[in-house]
């Protein structure tokens, strides 16, 4: 099963599929473990304490973003 990631409206990327294939590393290297789990959010808003995950922070400060994806321009 491939793995997919969906970006919801003004919120966390949310991750899913063969999470054991997932090769999750903070910027030190770190891994996280997520092989066990069926999905996860990760944060887009750069609020959340559970980072890199989502915890619901950004409907708290009312976090808006782009939704779609923007074509590249031909030179």
């Amino acid at each position: 099963m491939p793995i997919h990631i969906r970006i919801a409206k003004n919120g966390p990327y949310e991750v899913s599929g063969d999470l054991a294939e997932l090769d999750l590393k903070d910027s030190n290297g770190h891994a996280y473990d997520v092989a066990h789990q069926k999905r996860v959010a990760l944060c887009r808003c750069g609020a959340s304490t559970t980072k890199p995950f989502c915890d619901g922070q950004h409907s708290k400060i009312g976090f808006q973003a782009a939704e779609a994806a923007v074509k590249a321009e031909d030179d």
